[in-house]
């Protein structure tokens, strides 16, 4: 015998739901843009230092990027 009663879950529920705290949206910043051009002066390949690792950003002969720890 099931001693839940039915009607005392949907109130929880509900009241579980308006109670429940709003999320905050998080501030949207502009996402800075920098031109490849910019970044590689001519060349195909560059090095990124990022938390004690160097990383190498290459550009490929279709033009695409590769990044490579």
């Amino acid at each position: 015998m099931n001693s839940h009663n039915h009607d005392n879950f949907h109130h929880r529920y509900r009241r579980a739901a308006i109670e429940a705290p709003r999320q905050v949206e998080p501030m949207h910043r502009p996402t800075r843009v920098v031109a490849s051009s910019a970044l590689f002066s001519g060349e195909h390949e560059i090095g990124i230092s990022h938390a004690g690792s160097l990383y190498r950003l290459k550009i490929t002969r279709q033009g695409k990027l590769i990044l490579n720890k």
